[in-house]
């Protein structure tokens, strides 16, 4: 049973362990440009500000616990944040994945693996995944992250053991989902990286005495952006209303 001390502690600790854990993945919330202790602070108050909708929720789902289920309550609160928080990651990895393709494929950036968000990026990469990020905000998306996570409490109440199989084809839904959705955000500079190098190719074929690839090259680059100058808007817009709409739907 807990005590009176425990009864003031312990929800407020285990709210904290599941907005903590979301804001530690969700785009935004954690991102490396923001320092370690406004991230700390943000998940606190949050959490605080929360504390009284979902207190009542916590103590009725700890009574009569003992301590081995306090930890098991903590690692399931846990999991739990981190699972919301990595699904709504997958959209903004995604979308990097496939600008970083698009990049390679006008010739601003060197081919490489797979980036993630800390990483050295292309500019392009950088400019399209930081404009989304920020229009997650000055839409408001934010606050139906801290709804979705109220929701959570209805959905998957505290200290429930996580189901393993459920999170998992949900996580490998969204990994396709996310991946058509940036790829056909990303598929007018494939398509075009196609033509062109087609092009090229056909052109160096007919002409082997003069150096067309590297003649070309420019060219390509400067077709490639001024296809991201007339469609960059269009990209940012679908991408901010498919995110908005899954934030909606859970």
């Amino acid at each position: 049973m807990m005590s009176q001390a425990d009864a003031l502690i312990v929800p407020g600790f285990l709210i904290f362990c599941r907005i903590g854990a979301c804001f530690m993945l969700m785009p935004g919330f954690a991102s490396a440009r923001l320092p370690m202790k406004v991230r700390l602070f943000l998940a606190l108050g949050v959490s605080l500000a929360l504390l009284p909708l979902l207190e009542q929720r916590v103590v009725v789902a700890l009574s009569g616990a003992r301590l081995s289920d306090f930890l098991l309550a903590i690692a399931s609160e846990l999991a739990t944040g981190g699972i919301i928080g990595l699904l709504a990651r997958i959209f903004v990895l995604s979308f990097q994945t496939l600008t970083t393709a698009a990049a390679q494929s006008i010739g601003v950036a060197m081919p490489a693996g797979m980036t993630i968000e800390d990483e050295q990026m292309p500019e392009i990469t950088i400019l399209l995944s930081v404009g989304a990020v920020v229009l997650i905000f000055a839409t408001g998306q934010h606050w139906e992250i801290i709804r979705a996570l109220v929701d959570s409490y209805g959905r998957i109440p505290p200290a429930q053991a996580l189901n393993a199989g459920g999170v998992l084809t949900q996580a490998v839904d969204q990994l396709s989902a996310t991946f058509v959705l940036a790829l056909r955000l990303a598929s007018p500079f494939l398509i075009y990286s196609v033509i062109v190098n087609l092009a090229v190719g056909i052109t160096n074929k007919l002409t082997p005495q003069i150096p067309v690839y590297f003649i070309a090259m420019p060219f390509v680059t400067l077709g490639g952006l001024l296809l991201l100058y007339a469609i960059a808007d269009d990209m940012l817009a679908m991408f901010i209303d498919a995110f908005g709409v899954w934030m909606k739907a859970g």
